[in-house]
């Protein structure tokens, strides 16, 4: 059985929130401990605890909200970018275990950063990892 998460009380209407968007496949809301003005969660309807167990459909509803909503978050506050950040387990930040992502409008005042350094790629790993990678997607 899959977890009755914060998100899904939200969607189901238990939990109160400032709704943005939604429709049969997708909900979105602002985050109420925001990293920046409009910060948005959007929330898939289907309850996957990582975005490799959601279904096609669901996750082409998320492609298409994707871009809707950056729109009309930055035409509304008036952002200069945005950052749309998605984590997949606890390990990778993820504190809600229901698929969602976050879209961060940046200001120019604004501080927040997702910069990394970035690394050489070894050919040889490399070689290794694409051919790895391509037998999955063929099974």
């Amino acid at each position: 059985m899959t977890e009755h998460t914060l998100f899904t009380r939200i969607i189901e209407g238990e939990i109160p929130c400032y709704k943005l968007y939604e429709n049969e496949h997708v909900f979105a809301f602002l985050d109420i401990n925001p990293l920046s003005k409009g910060h948005t969660l959007l929330v898939s309807k289907e309850p996957a605890p990582s975005i490799d167990q959601l279904s096609p459909n669901s996750a082409a509803a998320v492609g298409k909200a994707l871009p809707i909503l950056s729109r009309a978050i930055k035409e509304a506050t008036g952002a200069i970018a945005y950052n749309i950040i998605q984590n997949n387990g606890r390990e990778a930040g993820m504190t809600v275990p229901h698929v969602h992502f976050h879209i961060i409008p940046k200001y120019v005042e604004s501080k927040h950063t997702f910069a990394w350094e970035p690394k050489s790629l070894d050919a040889t790993e490399a070689e290794t990892i694409a051919e790895a990678i391509q037998l999955s997607l063929n099974e």
